[in-house]
């Protein structure tokens, strides 16, 4: 049982609900780490005690099996300082969020690009409406030489720059497109919880 100072009788120890978030974050972090390679794994700050329950986790395919040990790796992690947890979350969201960034940034670009030269003025016009300091005459010119090329069999030149230009238009956009990231794991934690008391240890069947 919790206790309370006698003065505020504010509780003194993390709430259950606290404790269940707490729990939540690390099993998502475990999840995160079971799902990278070797030479990913190598670039993060993994305590050293860490990393073969890691590469067993990594190694088991089996659901009921890999989630039961998913749920060990976890317990192991929570054992650990809490700075050295951040230090690992820091360092897959330079690498991880940084490059889903880019990957959505790049699949708009490629968008914007292709309805450019589909639809001409009528996706111009919109393309304004999200970004009115756009130069739409500079980028008139690009889609027209771009089509001129293709039209042509030239080098795509205007093509590539017609790229950067929406690139450099659309790259403070890119914020966010990774969100949600690791819900698939969140949506079914509750039955990974079973693990807070269970006194599980790896290699048991199921």
């Amino acid at each position: 049982m919790r206790g309370r100072d006698e003065e505020t009788g504010e509780y003194l120890s993390p709430s259950r609900s606290q404790k269940r978030r707490e729990a939540l974050g690390v099993l998502e972090l475990a999840e995160k780490l079971a799902g990278l390679t070797p030479t990913q794994l190598s670039k993060l700050p993994i305590p050293e005690d860490l990393l073969p329950h890691i590469e067993q986790t990594r190694k088991i395919t089996a659901h009921i099996a890999r989630k039961r040990q998913l749920a060990f790796l976890a317990k192991q992690m929570r054992r650990e300082d809490e700075a050295a947890l951040d230090a690992i979350r820091d360092a897959l969201d330079e690498d991880g969020v940084a490059a889903r960034r880019e990957v959505a940034l790049m699949h708009r670009v490629e968008g914007w690009r292709e309805r450019l030269l589909e639809e001409g003025d009528a996706a111009l016009g919109q393309l304004l409406d999200e970004h009115p300091h756009a130069d739409r005459q500079h980028l008139r010119t690009l889609v027209r030489n771009t089509l001129e090329e293709r039209k042509r069999n030239k080098p795509p030149r205007a093509f590539r720059e017609l790229f950067r230009e929406l690139k450099a238009l659309l790259g403070g956009a890119a914020a966010g497109e990774a969100a949600g990231y690791g819900a698939d794991a969140a949506a079914s934690v509750d039955d990974e919880l079973e693990f807070d008391d269970a006194g599980f240890e790896p290699g048991q069947d199921d």
